[in-house]
């Protein structure tokens, strides 16, 4: 698989490694992105990347609850002057509604459902509101909950939106200290972006390379590698819990009090209220993610739009 200058600026960007190294990853990869990033880490070059992509597109993010469900769109807009617009900030709250209310299986399904006020299909205002701002306007994804206490977090006017599942005994199903921690864990997400719930969500397939990339790291550390391999294991053993810390939310440092994980912290909480809180899941949107940004240069597009080019 052949590679490009984009390519190794990609990596770069991924990685944060220089671009000689990512060269020489790319190349011993065989342009592979993933296995470059791989390649790297065992080099001890690179941390471990989240395979989220780029953040590039604009529009909003959000997530709300409503009575009898609660959701989180992703709508995406071409310029971020658009996502700011009354109009397009309107339409992805009707759309999260329409969601929430509803439930749709998938996006054609959702086309489909009635918009909120007008009486137009969600399809109708679509291309209404693209009419009516002059920009290319996509609904891009969808999340749902519509059973236990469900609270929405949404972070920096659209960012990163955040819905956050919790199962909690009869009679703290509104209560404000619940509510709150709700709020708190969400935030918690949106901030530090963990790719698990828990330890025990993560296959094996994952736990096995990631020993592996430790493995190598060691091997190509001088001062490690002739080290028994007893030792080694150890060592891997012992990073492999840092790797559930940095990864999986329950066992997560909690935000407001690092010296307790989140799990503890919901215990104690739930102990204090003389009840029981499970956090059952969560959905988290970051605008863009994983989308391309059009590269523009300013001047031509200006010179454009003075019809001089």
């Amino acid at each position: 698989m052949a590679f490009t200058a984009a390519d190794v600026k990609n990596l770069r960007e991924m990685t944060g490694v220089g671009m000689l190294d990512c060269k020489k990853a790319l190349a011993e990869t065989d342009g592979d992105m993933d296995k470059a990033v791989e390649y790297l880490r065992e080099k001890g070059l690179a941390a471990a990347q989240k395979k989220a992509g780029r953040i590039a597109a604009e529009g909003i993010a959000y997530a709300e609850v409503f009575e009898g469900g609660a959701a989180l769109v992703e709508v995406n807009s071409e310029t971020d002057f658009v996502a700011k617009n009354d109009k397009f900030v309107d339409f992805v709250k009707d759309v999260c509604y329409v969601v929430g209310k509803w439930g749709p299986e998938n996006m054609e399904a959702l086309m489909a459902l009635p918009y909120r006020k007008t009486g137009l299909t969600v399809q109708q205002a679509l291309q209404e509101i693209v009419l009516a701002i002059g920009e290319n306007i996509q609904i891009r994804r969808f999340e749902r909950y519509y059973t236990g206490t469900t609270v929405a977090y949404n972070h920096m006017g659209g960012r990163i939106g955040v819905l956050l599942n919790m199962e909690v005994s009869a009679g703290l199903e509104e209560n404000e200290t619940v509510i709150e921690l709700g709020k708190d864990i969400a935030m918690q997400i949106a901030a530090m972006r963990p790719a698990f719930l828990d330890k025990s969500e993560v296959s094996e397939d994952t736990l096995a390379k990631e020993r592996e990339i430790q493995l190598a790291q060691l091997e190509n550390d001088p001062k490690m590698a002739s080290k028994p391999e007893k030792v080694k294991e150890g060592i891997v053993n012992g990073k492999m819990g840092k790797f559930f810390e940095e990864n999986c939310l329950m066992q997560q440092a909690f935000v407001k009090e690092n010296k307790i994980s989140v799990e503890k912290h919901v215990a104690e909480v739930a102990k204090q209220l003389g009840g029981t809180i499970a956090v059952k899941g969560y959905f988290r949107f970051e605008k863009g993610e994983g989308l391309e940004k059009k590269q523009e240069n300013f001047a031509e597009e200006i010179a454009k739009q003075l019809g001089q080019a």
